[in-house]
């Protein structure tokens, strides 16, 4: 066990492509209230940052719009002018968190998809982002009840991502090919709740090397659990 966490290379991409998208915001589909300037996209992007803090040191419940305006140091009527209340911040906030979480394990993807190698890299990266972001998983969890259809729509997108690459890897003969379309599913699960968990061990309540915990993890799916 160590106690800091490693700058290794797939960390470092990730930290430099989240730091990209954090000046960005997720969009409001289909919203009159969506930003029309750069600088209505950078006021929305700070309520949507200090809701990220205040939602997840705080929780929903306890969290109101004066103390996320506070914190973004915006005006209440500036809130209201991208946001109609807070489960609407909340339910664009679950979307942002979801993307970011998508766009800091991109670049373990840049040498190609459907390897455990990418795999590996993917989930060095993802324990890196949980590390720095731990609100994500507090935030993700009450999203469940604050907004169910996002809740559900982020597993199942990350799900979805996971078995085209899984898919790819089958395809190429990196992988084995599962039985049938519900094996495929399961494995894509599978290995979504391998990961969401290790990020809470070893992102959330740990500091533990990532590259380390994720090469632990690659073994596992590469060798599985019979004898050596």
């Amino acid at each position: 066990m160590t106690s800091g966490r490693p700058d290794g290379d797939v960390a470092m991409v990730a930290s430099d492509a989240l730091a990209e998208r954090m000046t960005d915001a997720a969009p409001l589909a289909g919203s009159a209230k969506s930003p029309r300037t750069q600088r209505g996209e950078r006021t929305r992007r700070k309520i949507l940052d200090a809701a990220r803090t205040e939602f997840g040191n705080r929780g929903f419940s306890d969290t109101g719009i004066g103390d996320i305006t506070r914190r973004a140091k915006v005006a209440l009527g500036t809130f209201y002018t991208y946001f109609d209340s807070k489960e609407e911040v909340f339910r664009a906030l679950v979307r942002d968190m979801s993307e970011q979480v998508r766009v800091a394990v991109a670049p373990a993807f840049a040498d190609g998809r459907g390897t455990l190698q990418s795999e590996e890299k993917a989930l060095a990266a993802f324990l890196a982002f949980v590390g720095e972001h731990q609100q994500v998983y507090r935030i993700i969890d009450e999203a469940e009840f604050v907004d169910p259809a996002g809740f559900r729509s982020h597993y199942e997108s990350t799900a979805a991502r996971i078995a085209e690459r899984l898919e790819e890897g089958s395809a190429t003969g990196a992988m084995s090919a599962p039985r049938d379309p519900l094996e495929a599913e399961v494995r894509a699960w599978a290995i979504m709740g391998m990961n969401v968990f290790l990020g809470l061990r070893f992102g959330v309540w740990g500091r533990e090397d990532s590259a380390v915990v994720a090469e632990a993890a690659n073994r596992l799916l590469g060798e599985g659990l019979k004898p050596r």
